[in-house]
């Protein structure tokens, strides 16, 4: 399966690099939630419980708990990541996410490094690699393992937050590292094929930005592939080859995520919520929000409203 890894994976990270890591990410990140860095793609994250299930549209990014565990399901399918293994996210997906292995005394501690795909672009000229020949297969979200070379650019780039004052130098350097690596790893050929600009993985990163940016408008295909140039039986292969979706289903996924989020932040009521991401019935709203989200919108706001906050 996709988030499967291989049985002969190289050796991880030694457990004093695991440690230490998780010594820096508690001593930057005091207080659950999310805490940003002077590093501009790196985010830190901290969780002392299970309780919460997140409901988001991730971010291309790399992403590694060094303490505790995560699920994220993405189109209903599951990937677990904690000690042995990080998370590559290629494209921007809505998603589900819960902390399934977190407490008071041991946290979930996690980093998220943002991937900018001008920082890949300039770094593959620097490498001269050459363009990829065949279209990468596969779901833009995988698991990676943790090599030992990939959790110790992650390290030397964390600490430098103890220095801030060097990372203006030394910051640009670990962070090119750190891509490299990942060119060189599982989903390299993938994040190559982001930045070219007639690759097919290109062309759906394009159609995936313009649904985040019109999901509240009716959809047509046909205008949909006409943005990206390619024909409307190209862009529903590849795009459901990419995110596990149709256009519709994912249009339909990121309405229903803003409107919880609308909801949840009581912004807007039920009815105002749906009418604002584009749906026209009511209660067909509430029938795709609660097979989506196993609730009703009230019952399921409710709830979330309810629980431990952590």
């Amino acid at each position: 399966m996709d988030g499967d890894l291989p049985h002969d994976r190289p050796p991880g990270p030694p457990d004093s690099s695991r440690r230490e890591m998780i010594s820096l990410l508690a001593r930057h990140a005091r207080s659950d939630g999310e805490h940003r860095t002077p590093l501009a793609n790196l985010h830190l994250f901290r969780w002392s419980t299970t309780a919460m299930i997140e409901c988001l549209v991730t971010r291309p990014s790399l992403v590694i708990a060094a303490q505790g565990s995560k699920r994220l399901i993405q189109a209903d399918y599951p990937f677990d990541y904690g000690r042995d293994h990080g998370l590559i996210i290629a494209m921007p997906l809505p998603a589900m996410a819960q902390v399934t292995q977190a407490s008071p005394e041991a946290p979930y501690l996690c980093m998220v490094y943002e991937l900018d795909l001008a920082l890949i672009a300039d770094l593959m000229t620097e490498m001269r690699l050459p363009a990829p020949r065949t279209v990468p297969e596969g779901r833009a979200m995988s698991l990676c393992a943790l090599t030992a070379p990939l959790f110790d650019a992650a390290l030397r780039l964390l600490r430098t937050l103890d220095e801030p004052s060097h990372i203006p130098v030394l910051g640009p350097l670990i962070e090119r590292e750190l891509l490299y690596r990942l060119l060189i790893g599982e989903q390299g050929m993938r994040l190559r094929h982001l930045t070219l600009a007639e690759s097919q993985t290109y062309k759906i990163s394009r159609a995936i930005d313009y649904l985040k940016r019109h999901y509240a408008q009716p959809l047509r295909i046909e205008t949909l592939a006409g943005e990206v140039n390619m024909s409307v039986s190209s862009l529903h292969h590849h795009f459901k080859a990419v995110t596990s979706m149709s256009p519709l289903q994912y249009q339909k996924q990121l309405r229903l995520h803003e409107a919880r989020n609308l909801m949840l932040l009581q912004v807007s009521d039920v009815t105002s919520a749906a009418f604002s991401v584009g749906y026209e019935s009511p209660s067909q709203f509430s029938r795709d929000y609660s097979r989506l989200f196993g609730a009703p919108p009230s019952r399921d706001i409710a709830a979330l409203r309810s629980a431990p906050a952590g």
